[in-house]
């Protein structure tokens, strides 16, 4: 089963913040208030993926898949990740 366009661009949407988070802390001269930002939006999409409701069961798998690959990158380890995966299955 495919998952649904809201998962697809939320992971998308992480991914683009992942991408830019890692050039804004790897950036020669750049400055800590833009690797600061850049976290932050990154929290906040990977947030998103992790509240998002797995109702269909594609969206479950996908969601699945995708959060054990940023947990296999030790990306996944704030309590508010765990509370937000949590709350999604209510």
């Amino acid at each position: 089963m495919e998952p649904s366009s809201e998962l697809r661009e939320l992971i998308e949407a992480h991914k683009v913040e992942y991408a830019a988070f890692g050039k804004a802390a790897h950036k020669t001269g750049g400055s800590v208030l833009d690797r600061d930002r850049a976290s932050q939006r990154e929290e906040r999409s990977l947030l998103a993926v992790c509240a998002y409701p797995t109702v269909r069961e594609g969206d479950g798998l996908a969601k699945a898949r995708y959060l054990l690959e940023v947990e296999a990158r030790g990306e996944l380890d704030l309590p508010e990740h765990m509370q937000a995966l949590l709350r999604s299955t209510m």
